[in-house]
């Protein structure tokens, strides 16, 4: 291999130097796909530079692939080693994105290209899914001369000056040609095809119809001349079915014979058979009866549930994918689970189990039997139990029946509660978070595809399982903050009516900047506050914390001294982040109040009569920019009966729609609860801010009602 990759570096030139040595390889090692990757130099992502074996578009989202994607390639690269997967429910099993893609039998190879001491790409080899599950010596010896000979060019290449780069798109290399026969030899064979009972037809390794027999014409009710140089699925159009072009990849990937049914219309069911190789697909088109029920299994198995179609199966596997990143917490990741897994696969029952302090623990279930894993809650990891075992040593357990599940694990106990099982460990970087159990109430055959897909689905779930145990507990800690951060409970204060609400965003941590405060002064008096720190984080929280403490040690001074003190307070800690605040004096035996402001929305004020408006203040500077700033203060009159609404942006603020009208249709809601109590009142406008706004951002609502003389 070395020799003929000098060979090729002293002959080729440009795009083209690579192809003779992949081709070679391909030869060499027996394997039926190439893909050569190549890393620019200081690079993070690899690059496919030269496809042999398939048609371009089925290497698409391989194209670029980051060094630290769960991938076969980038892992070789990454680690300098081979990466061998013998079998498809390998690659389910360490690879789930990958497998979700590709789910067909074939066996994969990964090994990295260097470039003497500097690791210069990938290269990646599929065999034919009757590949052995191992690599043979022979096999390992040709990947390793392969990848070394490649090395070869590459440093040579390099040392001229002319160093091989990607190219946008990957170069795919011809198909191999099939000899051309003479024509005597190629008349006969036309005859035989012609004599054949059913149709026959040729496609190109691209699907692409190359040849079409007058009997096959005639089943697919179409001229040969406008087939030919067409896709099937394009050129007629009640082949239009991604289960037929899933037909067609998995031939083309795994190299072995495929076939299905398909109704032609109005009622002519044609079954067709794919038989692939290195050039391209031989495909026979025979008349069929209409498909029928599942034939019945052996008796040993009774007849199984219903199994997905490949193509059905992947849309909802891809669905769940596209869903799960959706999910915030653990529950949302098991219902949803549920909803998409259960009936695709006809699964009864579902559990998930996790590990804490050494014991198994059911985190959800859902189905016909819940308290399924009950009787093995709190159990500990070394405990003969199926789901601890998996758990354990990271490896799927399939039982079809009952029999084989008690044979396994005759202390289990789950006579008349499941006839058929599996149980699979979820797994988040090598490492085993939980168990999945899938539980059936008939026995199960799990073919090895519908394995395969199971296992692909166990590592979605983990990792989505893992990101949403994250997001619990920092919602936990980011809740326990803010409860800490703001006031228990209101001050009881004669002559008030008060209620407040904190409601976090929908979105992020769960903890932000809102706060407020009720504080009381003396028998007579009273200051209120609410505020918006810049930010949804920890650091907000913590200056919101701080701004409290401000607010509450001038308390009691004038509002404009209040805020200015508080003012220069932030602008010597230099935080980085402004707060908006709005400080109220409440003078109880004079009936009126002081405000200032530092550019914090104006508050809502409800007369007696119920009429409501938002008091336009004096603005002020943002706290934290200015320490100079001044705070004009405005003083009303706050008769008995009379009711203010502090409340932070998120209450009112929603995209495409003006805050002007937002806060008058808000004041519109205030006005119409005039008979309420404050309590009443914050749920009612809670509820209008939960179907006004999209819940972004917190809301922090202070509501102050002067009581009658009467109340």
């Amino acid at each position: 291999m070395q020799d003929h990759a000098a060979s090729v570096a002293a002959t080729g030139s440009g795009t083209g130097l690579l192809d003779g040595a992949v081709d070679h390889l391909v030869h060499e090692t027996g394997a039926s796909v190439a893909m050569l990757y190549l890393l620019p130099e200081n690079g993070s992502t690899l690059h496919l530079a030269v496809l042999a074996g398939v048609p371009g578009q089925l290497a698409t989202p391989w194209t670029r692939v980051p060094l630290s994607a769960p991938m076969p390639v980038a892992d070789a690269v990454r680690l300098g080693c081979l990466v061998w997967l013998g079998s498809q429910e390998e690659l389910a099993h360490r690879y789930p994105r990958a497998a979700l893609v590709l789910p067909y039998q074939f066996a994969l190879g990964a090994a990295p290209i260097r470039a003497g001491a500097v690791t210069r790409g990938g290269l990646v080899l599929l065999w034919p899914g009757s590949h052995p599950p191992q690599l043979s010596p022979v096999e390992r010896a040709a990947v390793d001369r392969g990848c070394n000979g490649i090395g070869t060019l590459l440093r040579q290449a390099e040392a001229e000056g002319v160093p091989v780069l990607p190219g946008i798109q990957p170069r795919v290399l011809p198909a191999p040609q099939p000899p051309v026969p003479d024509p005597a030899e190629a008349a006969a064979t036309a005859e035989f095809t012609q004599r054949l009972p059913g149709g026959s037809c040729s496609l190109a390794l691209d699907g692409t119809v190359t040849y079409l027999n007058d009997a096959a014409a005639s089943l697919l009710g179409a001229r040969a001349d406008d087939v030919c140089g067409a896709l099937p699925w394009v050129s007629l159009p009640w082949l239009h079915d991604p289960a037929v072009e899933d037909h067609y990849r998995a031939a083309v990937i795994s190299r072995q014979h495929t076939s299905f049914t398909v109704l032609r219309p109005p009622d002519q069911w044609l079954e067709f058979h794919l038989f692939p190789d290195a050039t391209g697909i031989s495909v026979r088109i025979v008349p069929a009866s209409e498909p029928g029920p599942t034939e019945v299994p052996p008796p040993t198995l009774p007849l199984p549930a219903a199994v997905p179609s490949r193509a059905t199966a992947l849309y909802h596997l891809m669905h769940l994918a596209a869903t799960l990143t959706e999910a915030v917490g653990t529950q949302d990741v098991i219902e949803l689970a549920g909803e998409q897994v259960m009936p695709a696969f006809r699964i009864q029952t579902l559990i998930i189990m996790t590990s804490a302090e050494g014991r198994l623990r059911v985190e959800g279930r859902l189905g016909r039997c819940p308290a399924l894993m009950d009787r093995f809650d709190g159990a500990p990891l070394s405990s003969p139990t199926p789901a601890a075992h998996v758990l354990m040593k990271g490896v799927p357990d399939f039982y079809p029946t009952f029999t084989e599940l008690h044979r396994a694990y005759p202390s289990a106990d789950l006579r008349d509660a499941v006839a058929a099982c599996a149980f699979l460990p979820l797994i988040v970087s090598g490492r085993p978070i939980g168990s999945l159990v899938l539980a059936y109430d008939r026995p199960h055959p799990f073919e090895p595809e519908e394995r395969a897909l199971l296992t692909s689905i166990a590592g979605l779930l983990a990792q989505a399982l893992d990101r949403a145990r994250l997001y619990d507990i920092k919602d936990r800690l980011s809740h326990s903050l803010q409860a800490h951060l703001l006031p228990h409970t209101l001050p009881r204060i004669a002559g008030l009516d008060v209620a407040a609400r904190y409601l976090p965003s929908t979105r992020g941590m769960g903890i932000g900047g809102d706060f407020y405060d009720l504080i009381r002064l003396d028998d007579t008096a009273a200051a209120a506050a609410i505020g918006d720190v810049q930010g949804h984080n920890e650091n907000a929280a913590a200056l919101m914390g701080q701004v409290r403490t401000a607010v509450h040690a001038s308390a009691g001074a004038p509002p404009d001294e209040v805020l200015a003190r508080t003012n220069r307070l932030l602008t010597d800690l230099d935080p980085g982040l402004f707060t908006s605040c709005l400080y109220v004096h409440l003078d109880l035996a004079g009936h009126r109040a002081r405000l200032a402001t530092a550019g914090h929305p104006g508050p809502l004020l409800r007369q007696p009569d119920g009429q409501t408006e938002v008091l336009d203040l004096p603005p002020g500077l943002l706290l934290g920019i200015d320490p100079a700033s001044r705070y004009p203060t405005t003083e009303i009159p706050l008769r008995p009966g009379a009711a203010l609404a502090l409340y932070t942006d998120g209450l009112v603020e929603a995209p495409g729609v003006d805050f002007d009208d937002a806060t008058a249709e808000l004041a519109a809601h205030l006005a119409l609860a005039l008979d309420q109590d404050m309590e009443s009142v914050a749920d009612t406008l809670v509820r209008y801010a939960k179907r006004a706004t999209p819940g972004n951002d917190d809301i922090a609502l202070l509501l102050i009602n002067a009581l009658r003389q009467d109340g």
